[in-house]
């Protein structure tokens, strides 16, 4: 009989994030839905049975806010899988002066979890980031435009982004490992799904919001395998922790960047200093 975990997921009122919660909830565990919409939220958690909050990604005093809910009701959450995320139309500036692709992707989870650690740390939790193959195929960090002002594109913006979820995950193990926090990211695939309604882009309009594509693309269900997997197994039996995976195993090709323990250290220091957190 599997242990019953408290799992929250964020990015779950919909597409990988729901599917993963039904899946982790028909295995018997306790699924907190996160979502940024009061109604696809609420349904996801009717149809579970389960506890949700709403919070808007594009404004950091809700991720704030969402992590003082999450620490008052939960003194423990064995699984924390950051999925929330998406590709924006065109470059737009949040209410907090940041990048929306850079804060949804990145650093909104970033602040989340630093704000649960002493929850995550007390717990022993694992951290899941949904990352993406575009880290490799269009990521690029440059610490002085994390923001993405000078030739910004879609793409760009979002491959940088997902490649800040894995260096996220280098740190996070890096720091935590021995105090007994797990982290991972991993690539769903692609996916039929609404992640990408709101792009400019016309080959990922073409891939994503076409008819005839989206036929070939995987399901939800079959994205949220290895989130669900990397939630359900046992980190360094089942997989290494502070890595990023592909289709259950260790990506076999990856972004040279992704792998620079002192990029990751320097971006935590930077992402830290945006969302007004001490190191």
């Amino acid at each position: 009989m599997r242990e019953q975990k408290t799992v929250v997921i964020t990015g779950a009122s919909d597409g990988i994030g729901a599917a993963a919660a039904r899946r982790l909830r028909a295995d018997g565990h306790e699924v907190v839905i996160v979502g940024r919409s009061p109604a696809k939220t609420r349904a996801i958690a009717a149809e579970l049975s389960a506890d949700h909050v709403v919070a808007d990604y594009t404004r950091l005093d809700d991720v704030r806010e969402l992590a003082a809910t999450l620490a008052s009701r939960y003194p423990r959450i064995d699984v924390l899988a950051n999925n929330a995320g998406g590709l924006f139309a065109a470059r737009a500036e949040t209410v907090d002066g940041f990048e929306q692709t850079f804060q949804v992707n990145h650093l909104a989870p970033f602040l989340l979890t630093n704000l649960l650690q002493d929850v995550l740390l007390a717990s022993g939790a694992t951290i899941i980031q949904t990352s993406s193959v575009a880290a490799r195929l269009f990521g690029s960090i440059d610490l002085s435009d994390l923001d993405n002002p000078r030739d910004h594109t879609p793409m760009k913006a979002y491959g940088a982004a997902k490649l800040a979820n894995i260096l996220f995950t280098r740190e996070l193990h890096n720091r935590f490992h021995p105090l007994g926090l797990n982290a991972a990211a991993f690539h769903p695939g692609v996916i039929a799904s609404a992640f990408a309604a709101d792009t400019s882009s016309r080959a990922m309009g073409f891939l994503y919001n076409n008819s005839f594509t989206r036929r070939f693309l995987g399901t939800p269900a079959s994205g949220a395998d290895q989130l669900v997997w990397l939630a359900e197994t046992t980190p360094g039996e089942a997989w290494v922790p502070g890595l990023y995976y592909e289709k259950r195993s260790i990506a076999a090709r990856v972004n040279p960047q992704s792998t620079r323990d002192d990029l990751a250290r320097e971006l935590w220091e930077r992402s830290a200093a945006m969302t007004g957190l001490r190191s």
